[in-house]
């Protein structure tokens, strides 16, 4: 059977201490699993009533186990030995998590960056199928990433029907036209379950088991956390984990999620999703924070930081103070934290299952990318470096010191969050970038690629409390690649994205330094000895 286990201590254990009686005499767990959408207020009954089918989605999904697996051997017998998703947010998220850990190849397109759109398309070809995911199909970047996927599978004498498979809801206009298309399977999910709750629905469950993950094992691990959950007791771990999430007085509301040795691969950037667009809206929420256990903002002790260590179930652990440490297998963790979440989302007063904020990014987009305006002109260049910002950018002449004018923007509560739009594969070294701005800044630091951050803590940034400051990286491409039947490139798709959004936190007052890389690869390179050379100036004014 699976196991899950927490250990708390400082803010948390005081929190789970002083809440935990009342949600079990609330009978919160069993409500949770009865589908009682009274549980987060009058305000969010509509939509909470048509989002709670997660919590049976381990039973409800057996039924898919075995039509998956046929279509995975077909497609072997065929040939296809490469899977490709193409997602985004919740489509993407918990699958490459599952694939990862599985220590299975599965190929995750959750971008508009032409060079890595083209990298996927180009790898493999003709032993490729996709999968695309996506609850209506409206979701630009997915129907993008479908459109020049089909061309090139044309294009190379591949029966494009053939080697495109659809998850959605059933109904939606992506359910009608791929049937009418012909393609090789539709497969429908819960229309119950929202996308960043969705990991054991069809979402998480297709591409995965056509890459080869054992499904069948990863359900039968949540069903028994269902039932290690639905019970009204105050040793139930997950009440325990959504109070530490979101009952701590006063809040701390930067949540330091650290991978320290769980196995589990990439579990905090699901968790970030779905913490983030699930809690951040009418100016409160929690922040998820991906880092490591010696990060920065892990070791500082902030007090409006909590900690939470994803660990194995055999270590011998020591928390320091105002830290939480869970363990326990993927599936159970999965499960484990969808309850939390929303258990937190009663003690904030918010609803957990909507996300007010993350279309007007999309709008914005939209709306440049219909009208084409002339970029805003930069700031200054500072080598291949084009700097913007507002009028806080004061004297600034160079990246460093605009690096600096943007830090000294931060509140002692605030946090930075750093935005890249660029290839997340053939540039993941830049992430590094991210402790070294924690040390520079002394605040927590979140790291997103662009476009899947929008479907990310994009919510929190908009809707959460207005404490962040925003670095956006973005840059010229040596390639572009059209999208068939759009008066739109990827190139121009994702600079639009990235200018809207950027359009959209400045409307909320939110600092917004943009730099922008003439050259990426030389970009790249100034960038990170531009942060390299603040955090040794940091570190030497500290010694």
């Amino acid at each position: 059977m699976s196991t899950i286990s927490y250990d708390a201590s400082g803010a948390a254990q005081q929190a789970i201490a002083q809440n935990i009686t009342s949600l079990v005499d609330d009978k919160v767990a069993t409500r949770i699993f009865a589908k009682d959408h009274t549980l987060w207020g009058p305000e969010a009954e509509s939509e909470s009533a048509i989002r709670l089918g997660w919590v049976e989605a381990a039973a409800v999904s057996q039924p898919l186990v075995e039509s998956i697996l046929e279509l995975r051997d077909a497609l072997r017998a065929e040939g296809v030995s490469r899977i490709v998703l193409c997602g985004m947010g919740g489509s993407s998220l918990a699958p490459e998590v599952i694939a990862g850990t599985a220590g299975v190849e599965l190929t995750v397109l959750d971008s508009t960056d032409p060079e890595q759109v083209s990298a996927a398309l180009t790898d493999r070809l003709a032993a490729t199928a996709i999968v695309v995911s996506s609850k209506s199909g409206s979701t630009v970047e997915t129907d993008s990433q479908r459109r020049v996927f089909e061309k090139a599978f044309k294009d190379a004498g591949v029966d494009a029907k053939s080697r495109i498979i659809i998850v959605t809801d059933p109904g939606s206009p992506l359910d009608k036209a791929s049937r009418e298309a012909g393609y090789r399977a539709v497969f429908n999910a819960d229309p119950n379950v929202g996308g960043r709750f969705s990991a054991l629905t069809a979402f998480g469950l297709v591409p995965c088991g056509l890459a080869g993950v054992d499904i069948q094992s990863f359900l039968d691990e949540a069903e028994e956390a269902a039932e290690i959950l639905n019970e009204d007791s105050e040793d139930n771990i997950g009440l325990a984990l959504g109070i530490a999430l979101g009952g701590t007085n006063p809040l701390r509301n930067k949540i330091v999620i650290a991978e320290d040795g769980s196995g589990i691969v990439g579990f905090a950037d699901w968790a970030e999703q779905l913490i983030a667009e699930s809690t951040g809206k009418l100016g409160t929420g929690v922040l998820p924070v991906v880092a490591g256990p010696d990060s920065p903002e892990a070791l500082g002790g902030a007090e409006d930081v909590l900690v939470v260590r994803l660990v194995s179930a055999d270590a011998d652990v020591e928390l320091r103070e105002n830290e939480v440490a869970i363990a326990g297998g993927l599936a159970s963790q999965m499960f484990l934290w969808e309850f939390a979440t929303a258990v937190a989302g009663r003690l904030l007063g918010i609803n957990p299952f909507d996300q007010p904020d993350v279309e007007a990014a999309k709008v914005a987009a939209r709306g440049l990318l219909d009208a084409r305006p002339e970029p805003t002109p930069a700031a200054f260049t500072d080598g291949v470096v084009e700097v913007r910002g507002g009028d806080w950018l004061g004297s600034a002449s160079t990246a460093a010191e605009a690096v600096q004018a943007l830090l000294a923007q931060l509140g002692s509560d605030g946090y930075l969050s750093v935005q890249a739009y660029l290839d997340r594969i053939s540039h993941a070294p830049l992430e590094g970038i991210r402790d070294e701005l924690a040390a520079v800044s002394g605040r927590p630091v979140t790291f997103g690629w662009g476009p899947r951050f929008l479907h990310s803590t994009g919510q929190f940034h908009k809707g959460g409390p207005a404490i962040g400051v925003f670095l956006q990286i973005t840059a010229a491409s040596s390639l572009d690649l059209e999208i068939p039947d759009r008066p739109f490139t990827f190139g121009e798709l994702i600079a639009a994205q990235a200018s809207g959004d950027a359009q959209v936190l400045e409307g909320h007052g939110r600092p917004v330094l943009r730099l922008h890389l003439t050259e990426r690869a030389a970009g790249v390179a100034q960038l990170k000895e531009v942060v390299a050379a603040l955090a040794g100036q940091a570190s030497a004014l500290e010694s």
